[in-house]
Formats: C-alpha cells, sequence, structure tokens
C-alpha cells in the first residue's frame, strides 16, 4: 500500500500532472484512478483479484512485476498465472524487477527470458559488524540498548561536522520494538534530532512524514517495510537487527504465525541498500560476519510456508 501511493505520488509530480489524471494508484479501499490514467500502481493482491473479472488482463499492455525476490503468495500466484496469459497474449509486456532477484530459476521460469541488469548503487557502502552478545532471555532488551547505543555513537561522531548530520534508518522486527526503541531514545534527550516510526499498521499521514522535509537528523525505526516497500531519501546510516517477523502456518495449531527468525543474506542486502543511494554509506550489522554467511541466500517462498486458502 504504502509502495503503490508514494511512487504514484513521485510519477505524477514528474511528470507535472495532477495524481489520478495520468497516473494513478488502487490498493484495498482507497483509489485514485480515472478514466484517462495511462500508468497505474497497485498492490500484488488487487492485480490478483482483477483476474476473477477479467481473465487475460486485456486492458493493460504492460506489467510490471517489482520486488519479486520476496516471493510472497500473491506474487507467486500471479508470476504462475501470468505465464499462462503470455502465451495466449503474444503482445502482452511483462517486466519482472528486484534488486536481489535469482536470475536463472526466474528467467527459466518464463522460458529463459531475456536478463537486463541495471546497477542501481552508485556510492560504497561500509559495513560494520557488531555481534549481541547475550542469553536468550535478555536478547531482546539487548537488541534494543545496542540500537540506542550504536545511534548515540553515530550521532555523537557526525555531530561536530555538518557535512555529515544525515538521516539514520534502523531495521527493527516489530512495532513494539519501535516504540520501545523510540522511547529509550527520547530518554537519552539527543539533540537536533527527529524520531518517527514507520510500520505497515501506521496510519498513512503518519507514514508519509518521512518525505516531508525537515530541519533536524532524523532517526527512521522501522519494519521490513522499508526493506524493498520504499526508499527513504536521504539516509546514509543503516543500523540491522538482523530480524524480521516472518509468517508461518503451524499445521498443529491450525494457524498462522509471525515468529520473529533472522533474516535471509538477500534481506540482510536489501536493508544495507538503503544508504549508499546518494552519498557513501554506513551499514551497522548487529550480528557476525559468520552468522550472516550462515543464513539462506533467500527468504522462503511464502508458498512453502504459509495457508494456500486465502489465495484459492
Amino acid at each position: 500500500r504504502l509502495a503503490a501511493t508514494s511512487v504514484a505520488s513521485r510519477i505524477a509530480s514528474e511528470l507535472d500532472s495532477p495524481l489520478g489524471a495520468l497516473v494513478g494508484y488502487q490498493v484495498r479501499f482507497n483509489e485514485r484512478i480515472s478514466e484517462s490514467c495511462c500508468i497505474k500502481l497497485m498492490t500484488d493482491g488487487i492485480l490478483l483479484s482483477e483476474i476473477q473479472s477479467d481473465p487475460y488482463l486485456s486492458k493493460y499492455e504492460v506489467i510490471i512485476v517489482d520486488e519479486a525476490h520476496e516471493r510472497s503468495l500473491n506474487i507467486d500466484f500471479l508470476l504462475g498465472y501470468l505465464k499462462r496469459i503470455l502465451s495466449k497474449r503474444k503482445e502482452l509486456k511483462l517486466i519482472v524487477t528486484s534488486a536481489t532477484i535469482d536470475v536463472e530459476n526466474f528467467s527459466k521460469h518464463f522460458n529463459s527470458a531475456q536478463v537486463i541488469s541495471v546497477e542501481g548503487r552508485t556510492f560504497p557502502v561500509e559495513t560494520i559488524y557488531k555481534e549481541i552478545e547475550s542469553d536468550h532471555f535478555e536478547k531482546e532488551l539487548s537488541i534494543t540498548d545496542n540500537v540506542v547505543e550504536n545511534i548515540a555513537s553515530i550521532i555523537s561522531e557526525s555531530s561536530g561536522d555538518i557535512s555529515q548530520v544525515k538521516d539514520i534508518l534502523v531495521f527493527l522486527s516489530s512495532e513494539r520494538e519501535i516504540k520501545e526503541t523510540a522511547k529509550a531514545l527520547r530518554k537519552k534527550r539527543l539533540t537536533n534530532t527527529e524520531i518517527l516510526p514507520l510500520y505497515a499498521r501506521l496510519p498513512q499521514s503518519e507514514q508519509n512524514k518521512i518525505f516531508q522535509a525537515h530541519k533536524f537528523q532524523r532517526i527512521i525505526l522501522c519494519t521490513n517495510v522499508a526493506e524493498t516497500s520504499i526508499t527513504v531519501p536521504g539516509v546514509k546510516y543503516v543500523v540491522d537487527t538482523g530480524f524480521a517477523r516472518i509468517s508461518r502456518y503451524s499445521f498443529q495449531s491450525k494457524i498462522q504465525r509471525l515468529p520473529i527468525e533472522r533474516i535471509s543474506q538477500a534481506s540482510a542486502n536489501q536493508r544495507k541498500g538503503r544508504c549508499g543511494r546518494i552519498e557513501n554509506g554506513v551499514c551497522i550489522r548487529l550480528y557476525s560476519e559468520h552468522d550472516f554467511n550462515s543464513w539462506p541466500l533467500y527468504t522462503d517462498p511464502e508458498i512453502v510456508r504459509t495457508n494456500l486458502a486465502a489465495v484459492i
């Protein structure tokens, strides 16, 4: 939702057109589109639902599936269905994009489709590993303490040089962890800083604050919504805890769960890529390089770890 609305606004602005005229968006319970729209941004769930009324997606000439590496349930169903449509609609163009995509498998799925590599990151990013040493019971408290300690260290080092006062993006695992970290940071009374939370359930008016002009150094505390959905402008530092909530279906209890787990190498590299967009960046990873190398290359596709009933 956040990606669709923010990107639609950006494209409309670049084209000097009102949102909803040439460029529009459609998300659940909200849309800004008109008959004159040439470009429509939507969530994968919206496109999947459109197949019910338009099996060949005949009103679209080009379809772009972004962040395909996430392998969400909706994306996997879409990629399978779009492959069938392509055999019947020769004029339809499909573009599948991602910064950390498994190129060989995706190309093979679409009958050895052409692969185009586009260099995105233009500035080097320094990676610093800082492993958290704690037992299981102290882990959550230790993560918050380490995040606060590293943020305070960044601000202290950059306070003497105005050119180094850049925004900090912190990846946490949950909304509760964001609120606890924000509370701990406020107790530090850091000067000339602004603390902004960012997670999926946050009202859109609050989410949009990250795109607004600001005077102070911003500390943006986010879940993995900022990993791929949006690019936060002006970020020089990334602090990565290495955790995220991963949706899994429990066969024993017959319920969908959201346990906090270690991320994959692809997700870690996506987080690292949030800095280094406008100048040299620094990514502080709160885990060891050995741990990182032991993680799976990609996150398990959602289709193998979730209940399929919702999509079917």
